[in-house]
Formats: C-alpha cells, sequence, structure tokens
C-alpha cells in the first residue's frame, strides 16, 4: 500500500463537497424546519424584511415589537433569496451557505497555528461535528452558524494586520468583522475573548523582528477601535433600543444553564450530543495545547469556551457575568468550544495517520460518523423535540376569513408553531417566540416565556396568562386556539366560549364575545423613519461590500511563518517560510 497517501493534506474543495453533500440532502427536505425549535423563528424574521425592508417595526406578535432588536443580516439574506426560492428554501440555502463557511474559516483559523496538512483534517472535520447538526437540526440556531464563520475569516486578517501592518487585511478584517456582529453581536462579543485574543497572542510570537510586543498589541488595539466603532454605526438602532429598554424582565428558565450532573437529559442534550467524539479528543487538545507555546493561547481559549459550554455545571459563568448569565443561552459555547479544538484535533489525526496509516483513517472516520449520526438520530429521541406534525392551516385560514383579522388571537398547547402561523396569516397575535423582545408588562412581570407553553413555566406561566385572558379588551384579543385541553378549564372561567372545531378535534377556537377590534398599542420602543433606513442599508451594505473586497482585492502572498511540522509532542513546533 502506498502510506504517502496517508501524509496527503485534503484539498478544502474536497471538504467544502464533503459538507455539501451532507448537508444538502437534509436542507433540501427543509428538515430544520420541521425539528428544530428556532427555524421557523428566523423565517418569520426574514418574512417581515421581506415585505416591509425598511421598517422594522413587527405588529404581529406583541401587539407590536422591534425587530432592531435582533441584529438584521441573516434574515435580510432570507429575505432576499426569498424571492427567488420562496422563505422556506431561502432559508435553508442561508444554513447551507453558513456551514460551507464554517469549513473554510476552520481551515484559515487553523492555519495560524498548525500545519496545512493539520488544518485540513480540522476543516474536513467540521462537515461532521456533532454541535453543528445539533445548533442546525435541533436548535435551529442561524444566526449563531452564521455569524461564527464570518468572525474565523476575519481572525486571519486581524492576524496579519496585528504581526505586520498590512492595511489590506486591516480592511478586510474590520468589514468582516462588522458583517459578522451584523449576523449576531453575541457571537462576537464572546469571540473577541475567545478567539482575538489569542489570535493577539500568537501575532506577538510570530511578530516581525522589526516589531515589538508593544507595536503588535497597539495595532490589535487600533483594529479593536475601528471595529467597535464600526459595528456601534452599523447596529445603531439595536443599542439605541437598548438603552431605551434594557433587558430587565424576569430571568426566564434555560435548560443550558443547569447543572449538567443534576440532570442527565440535560447532559445528553447539551454536552455529549453536541460533543460527540470530540470528547475523546479533549485530554489531547490540554495535553498538546499546554505543552506548546505556540498552541499553549488557543488552549487556553479553548478551555475558556468549555466552561461557559457547562451552562451552570461550573460557578464560573455565573461569577463572571453576574446578571447576564440569567439573560444568555448557552449551547452557543459549545460550537466555540469545538471550533478553537479543531485545529488541534487535526495536529491530532496527522499523529494517528502517520503511526496507523490505514487503521486510524478508518478510525478517525468511523468517530466522525457516529458523532453526526447520533446528533441526528437525537432529534428523534430526544424528550425535548418540538412538536413538528401539528397542521397549522386551520388557524391559518380562520383568522384570514370573515374579518377576523381585525382581532388580535392567542394559541395555547401550540409549542414552536407560533412562528409558522405568524409568517403566513395577516392576523396579530399577543404572544410570541423572541423574549427579548416583549415589553408588555403581562410578560415582564412574570417569569414565563410563550404564553402557548404557559403551563411548563408553572405558577409564573399559568399568572402571565391569567393577566392576559383579563386584560383581552385592551389588546382586541377575540380568538384563541386551544391544542392541549389543560387550558380549558381557565377559558371557561374567565368567561371564553367554543365557536369552532378543527382535525377532528386536535384543535378548538375560543372566542369572547364583548371584545372590540384590535388598535395599535403606543409604544415609545417603535424605530424612527431613520432607524428603519440605517437598518435595512448599512448590514446588507457591508455585506456586499465584503463581497466585493473578497472578489476584487486578492490577498497578498507573504512570508508568514506558518507550522509546516510537528516532530514530537515534547518538542516546540518547527517553522519555516512559506508563501500564504
Amino acid at each position: 500500500m502506498d502510506t504517502s497517501f496517508f501524509r496527503r493534506p485534503i484539498p478544502l474543495t474536497a471538504s467544502i463537497l464533503v459538507a455539501l453533500a451532507i448537508h444538502g440532502p437534509l436542507l433540501m427536505m427543509e428538515l430544520p424546519l420541521k425539528t428544530s425549535y428556532d427555524a421557523n423563528f428566523h423565517v418569520f424574521f426574514a418574512s417581515h424584511y421581506a415585505q416591509h425592508w425598511f421598517n422594522p417595526w413587527n405588529e404581529k406578535w406583541f401587539a407590536g415589537f422591534s425587530q432592531t432588536t435582533y441584529p438584521p443580516l441573516g434574515h435580510q439574506w432570507v429575505a432576499m433569496f426569498s424571492y427567488i426560492l420562496g422563505l422556506p428554501l431561502a432559508c435553508m440555502l442561508v444554513y447551507l451557505i453558513a456551514i460551507l463557511l464554517l469549513v473554510v474559516g476552520v481551515y484559515r483559523l487553523s492555519r495560524l497555528w498548525v500545519s496545512e496538512r493539520a488544518s485540513s483534517y480540522a476543516a474536513f472535520l467540521t462537515a461532521f461535528l456533532g454541535t453543528i447538526t445539533f445548533l442546525v437540526y435541533s436548535a435551529g440556531q442561524l444566526s449563531t452558524v452564521l455569524s461564527a464563520p464570518l468572525y474565523l475569516l476575519a481572525l486571519p486578517y486581524f492576524y496579519d494586520w496585528s504581526r505586520s501592518a498590512d492595511g489590506r487585511a486591516l480592511l478586510k478584517g474590520v468589514v468582516l468583522t462588522l458583517v459578522a456582529a451584523a449576523v449576531h453581536h453575541v457571537t462576537l462579543i464572546f469571540g473577541s475573548f475567545m478567539f482575538a485574543l489569542p489570535v493577539l497572542w500568537l501575532a506577538c510570537i510570530d511578530r516581525e523582528e522589526e516589531s515589538s510586543i508593544g507595536k503588535v498589541i497597539g495595532r490589535g488595539i487600533v483594529f479593536a477601535i475601528l471595529a467597535g466603532i464600526g459595528v456601534a454605526v452599523v447596529l445603531a438602532p439595536y443599542w439605541i433600543s437598548l438603552i431605551k429598554h434594557p433587558i430587565e424582565q424576569v430571568p426566564i428558565p434555560h435548560a443550558s444553564r443547569s447543572n449538567f450532573l443534576l440532570n442527565i437529559d440535560y447532559a445528553i442534550n447539551y454536552f455529549f450530543i453536541p460533543y460527540g467524539a470530540l470528547l475523546l479528543a479533549m485530554p489531547f487538545v490540554v495535553w498538546i495545547g499546554a505543552a506548546s507555546r505556540r498552541l499553549r493561547p488557543l488552549m487556553l481559549g479553548f478551555w475558556v469556551a468549555f466552561l461557559f459550554s457547562l451552562g451552570g455545571t461550573t460557578p464560573v459563568p455565573k461569577w463572571l457575568l453576574g446578571r447576564a448569565f440569567e439573560i444568555l443561552t448557552f449551547e452557543r459555547f459549545t460550537l466555540l468550544a469545538a471550533l478553537l479544538a479543531l485545529p488541534i484535533v487535526g495536529v491530532l489525526a496527522e499523529m494517528l495517520l502517520d503511526r496507523y496509516k490505514a487503521a486510524a483513517a478508518v478510525g478517525l472516520s468511523a468517530a466522525a460518523v457516529a458523532t453526526m449520526a447520533f446528533a441526528m438520530g437525537w432529534i428523534t429521541w430526544s424528550p425535548y423535540r418540538p412538536d413538528s406534525s401539528l397542521d397549522v392551516n386551520p388557524v391559518i385560514n380562520f383568522m384570514d376569513r370573515d374579518g377576523h383579522d381585525k382581532y388580535r388571537y392567542l394559541t395555547l398547547g401550540f409549542g414552536n408553531s407560533i412562528p409558522k402561523i405568524s409568517t403566513y396569516s395577516h392576523a396579530n397575535s399577543v404572544d410570541g417566540e423572541y423574549n427579548s423582545a416583549r415589553l408588555l408588562p403581562e410578560f415582564t412581570h412574570y417569569g414565563t416565556a410563550q404564553l402557548t407553553s404557559a403551563k411548563f413555566f408553572g405558577t409564573a406561566g399559568m399568572e402571565s396568562l391569567r393577566a392576559m385572558l383579563e386584560h383581552a379588551n385592551k389588546y382586541g384579543l377575540k380568538f384563541i386556539f386551544v391544542h392541549d385541553p389543560y387550558y380549558i378549564p381557565l377559558l371557561n372561567f374567565a368567561g371564553w366560549r367554543q365557536v369552532e372545531i378543527f382535525d377532528s378535534g386536535q384543535i378548538t377556537v375560543w372566542a369572547k364575545d364583548d371584545v372590540p377590534p384590535a388598535h395599535p398599542i403606543p409604544s415609545d420602543a417603535k424605530p424612527t423613519a431613520l432607524e428603519g433606513i440605517l437598518w435595512g442599508t448599512l448590514p446588507f451594505g457591508f455585506s456586499l461590500l465584503a463581497i466585493l473586497l473578497a472578489i476584487f482585492m486578492r490577498d497578498r502572498a507573504d512570508a508568514s511563518r506558518n507550522l509546516v511540522e510537528f516532530p514530537a509532542i515534547t518538542q516546540e513546533p518547527v517553522f519555516i517560510p512559506e508563501a500564504r
């Protein structure tokens, strides 16, 4: 057997094609819309931009809320593609673009730290990551999955600028950073500490002979200042909204903040499934990362992200975040930890292939496939999977006929079907799925998320629902659709009556006779016309600028020092000049 075969790097194009072959068919089947919690939420946001690009005030949830409370770029691209493909396929296309960009981003990040061959293995394994499968097909987190690769693509430019004052790198890096922030600001904020600081540390190690550490750090600060100013401008309407209405509502429980040692289901859902076989490599990641001066900053970034991914299992996240701990969800940190570990995992794959050749190739492939297979299987086995079988078309048809859309509606027992109804119905609801945008006191004064799932939040949930029913006339709430008989005694007691039955009794419609037609609820959260223009132009405009820079401003070939060999675990890496 030709053993040189196992010493060759995997072409980046091949890794991209593998990712396309794996995830393309799954996304063409629109699987996230059927199996995930948030995919339909992102379609709903995109549907508003498709109809009202420059008006972020959306009246379909919470009697009106501002979409400036959520960075828009991912949703705007879905809206743009929807003019050709329709909303569902447009959303799937953006998911696919995010996964393919992640393969490229991991390769480019890895090339800062390890050899071309190890980097190619890291990029290849990206398509099989359990955390990618979990976030796309179970959680449905479009913004996290799309912003992460954009940020990874910005980091090599941050490195080049900090190390050698490359002006082109400064421009392209800052623009990509702004684009990443316009997709999801939370990923950028935490990525700044977990990714950018290790890269700056590496730039100090690799600095050119005429540059001092002070100069490298100074250039890094310049990059951060320019990026900070840019993010402040690009997301100006978001900051205005946050200043007007800081998040002060009663904290809502989320399982990712739990102690995984006390609940095996949570541990499986947020730890074992997302990490998969990567857990077997973690001792090596820590060992070799701590032993190598060059890889030490990468290992420390991984370790911090790993601790955050454990949610409330350790006190570290709560100590560092304070009250923000009660607002964030922590499954995103599993992705960050995995991305930081992959370059060192690529080194491990390189060493195993050198020593065991075909046996190592089979073992690594089996581990990668098993990781994704178990993550896909968990979609079916998980006790937390959303109910995707509910047919909401009768609800949509009812609200869009006989003038029913003059009133607001509420669903009970519909789970994550709310966005599907809101996307395709003209009627407005008092409920919704985006906690940070809620300003109605019936929500903010109680520790509950959606009214449709009120019973799962105990006394707080039912008290929130009771308050909303009490104020039905104020909000023009005339119709309630029930898919769970648990809520029927409360409706009877509150004076509602059943008027129709759908789906062989699976859904019942309840109405209140004395409710007047809905009217707009005054709110100081409504964005100004100028904010709408900024929201509709700057994020999308910078994404177009990033595409143009990638096409017309090619990266300069320089003599950056790259890791090309890893002779032994206990030895420092050997560097030789290599054009990139």
